[in-house]
């Protein structure tokens, strides 16, 4: 995950990212920062699972100079996960791709 989306780390307790509990707590951080509403991230938690909700946000925030709405492109995301329509991986597959790392992971 972390390869994927480095700039989390930074949020992590400490400036570090080392457990899944690490990046939860930094999402909330990033959430914060992003302009979510609190009710927007419990509602991608329960969709999404809080480990999925708070990767979600990492990748998010990657890209946040090109999401318009970080909280309705958070809902929508919610609103696609809840009807089985959004998978996390090619998500993070697309930032892996964009961090130069996708022809690392064949074989």
């Amino acid at each position: 995950m972390l390869k994927a989306c480095p700039a989390i780390a930074d949020y992590g307790p400490g400036g570090a990212i080392a457990s899944w509990r690490d990046l939860m707590a930094a999402a909330v951080v990033v959430r914060s920062m992003l302009g979510i509403s609190p009710s927007a991230y419990q509602d991608a938690c329960e969709a999404m699972g809080p480990e999925n909700a708070a990767a979600t946000l990492a990748c998010m925030l990657e890209r946040a100079n090109m999401i318009n709405s970080p909280g309705g492109y958070l809902r929508d995301l919610t609103r696609r996960s809840e009807r089985g329509e959004f998978s996390l991986g090619p998500m993070v597959m697309a930032q892996l791709r964009a961090n130069g790392m996708g022809d690392r992971l064949a074989g």
